[in-house]
């Protein structure tokens, strides 16, 4: 990718992108643009729409902005005229980028033109390939501003999303939790973070006792996977944060089999998809912090070795778990993550993600994720990263008078409430009480915003959301 003034154009050839803020729509004076003249009743920069005219062996594709437009819906747009007019598309292309854009539009404008390339195809015969993952591709950017720095960050953003959309996209067959080690030690090398993976036998002897009883079930073997990133400059007050995701590949529900649902499943590794992407983002822009992560990878299956409802189990902090129900698998395998993380690494700052309850789903719907920590600071500064990019968070209580539906007769602690409200408080419950009362944790769920509907494809798919959330609060510490 190179920059130009906007003077260099006239050598160019291919397509040539200009996004256009609105225009009054009465108004009788053109768009005018490298001798085009566009009509105002024709185009005039309303969103969502687009302008396509022929000249000088080249393709001039004008971009509606609206009168004003955030984040999200920017990169949505320009996502969608590469998705949706790849045929207009060149291998080589211009952006042409007025001088009343901020580099936050601009990186925008570029993740969202590359994860418009994205195809959910995965396994058809007819597949086409974009143009822009052409070998012979050549992005420029024409401007009087230098927006290269932004454009290459945009495009960073993009790489990691792409991840993520194949990681949860990717059917259990192909995705299971020796997939995901893999990626974590192949990416590892290619982006700079160290990785160890614990097979069974080594978790065995860590004594990750509810990690290894949510896998039980599955002939294939869980993999306890920790990621660490370290910058390579040496920084005084070097900030430590820790992420855990949960990366349960298929969740049949154990032995409390889902009844409903079980087909869009896959998608509960979306957590630790969202951790695996950002730990490659993280390392891709090399920020200046410390970050470990770690991604237990199981199955919930059914099978004779399955464990029961009413089994009491051991953690890894040394608790008892009391199963009250086998499908509230992954705040067992979280626990584990998070008292393996706290005891052996001691971060400042820990956030753990998860598509962990159908009750933040009932909370929200499909607009944010639930947020829950008793840390203003990050309450806050997670919820403002989430709104500068449109990954959205709203906190939900941990009052103690919530303690009462985690405790157990028989064990230190259980599983699951029993209780048809309160789910995603009371999960939150639980996997606080793994945290020895850190004071800077926080936990999301995003069940209901990690896989769903758009305009992108006829069925559910990933959103990659929290990739550039994590990323986006941990710069902003």
């Amino acid at each position: 990718m190179t920059t130009s003034t906007l003077q260099n154009l006239d050598n160019f050839s291919g397509t040539i992108i200009i996004p256009v803020f609105e225009t009054y729509e009465k108004s009788i004076i053109p768009i005018t643009f490298d001798g085009l003249e566009i009509p105002a009743k024709v185009f005039f920069g309303k969103k969502d729409t687009h302008y396509l005219a022929e000249q000088n062996n080249s393709i001039y594709l004008f971009v509606g902005l609206g009168k004003t437009i955030d984040y999200k819906s920017l990169k949505t747009v320009f996502r969608s005229i590469s998705a949706k007019q790849k045929e207009k598309l060149s291998t080589n292309v211009a952006l042409v980028l007025a001088e009343n854009l901020n580099e936050n539009q601009v990186e925008a404008m570029l993740s969202g033109l590359f994860l418009g390339t994205y195809d959910l195809g995965h396994f058809k015969l007819d597949k086409k390939t974009h143009p822009f993952l052409e070998p012979d591709f050549n992005l420029k950017l024409f401007s009087e501003k230098d927006f290269l720095a932004a454009a290459k960050k945009g495009i960073k953003i993009a790489k990691a999303q792409l991840e993520t959309y194949n990681l949860v996209d990717l059917p259990p067959n192909i995705v299971n939790p020796k997939y995901l080690a893999k990626w974590a030690q192949d990416k590892g090398k290619k982006y700079g973070f160290e990785v160890e993976v614990l097979n069974f036998e080594a978790a065995k002897i860590a004594k990750l006792g509810a990690f290894l009883a949510v896998g039980k079930g599955s002939e294939n073997e869980p993999q306890f996977v920790i990621m660490t990133y370290t910058p390579k400059e040496n920084i005084t007050n070097l900030k430590h944060i820790g992420l855990v995701g949960k990366g349960i590949t298929f969740d049949t529900g154990g032995l409390n089999i889902k009844t409903a649902g079980m087909l869009h499943m896959k998608c509960d590794m979306a957590g630790g998809a969202a951790v695996f992407g950002a730990m490659q983002l993280i390392a891709d822009l090399q920020l200046p912090v410390k970050v470990t992560a770690i991604v237990p990878c199981a199955e919930n299956s059914v099978d004779a070795k399955s464990f029961l409802p009413s089994d009491v189990i051991h953690s890894y902090s040394g608790h008892s778990i009391e199963i009250i129900d086998t499908d509230a698998e992954g705040r067992l395998i979280l626990a584990d993550g998070l008292s393996y993380l706290i005891t052996n690494y001691k971060p400042e700052y820990i956030v753990d993600i998860a598509t962990l309850t159908g009750s933040s789903v009932g909370t929200f719907g499909y607009e944010c994720g639930a947020l829950f920590t008793n840390n203003e600071e990050i309450s806050k500064k997670l919820q403002l990263s989430g709104d500068a990019i449109g990954e959205r968070l709203w906190p939900l209580p941990l009052w103690d008078a919530y303690k009462s539906d985690i405790e157990s007769d028989i064990a230190d602690v259980k599983n699951y409430s029993g209780k048809p409200v309160a789910g995603a408080i009371s999960a939150a419950k639980f996997l606080e009480y793994f945290t020895q009362e850190h004071k800077a944790w926080a936990h999301l769920d995003i069940a209901g915003v990690a896989f769903g509907d758009d305009e992108f494809a006829k069925s559910k798919h990933a959103t990659a959301y929290g990739v550039h959330l994590l990323t986006k609060f941990i710069e902003n510490l």
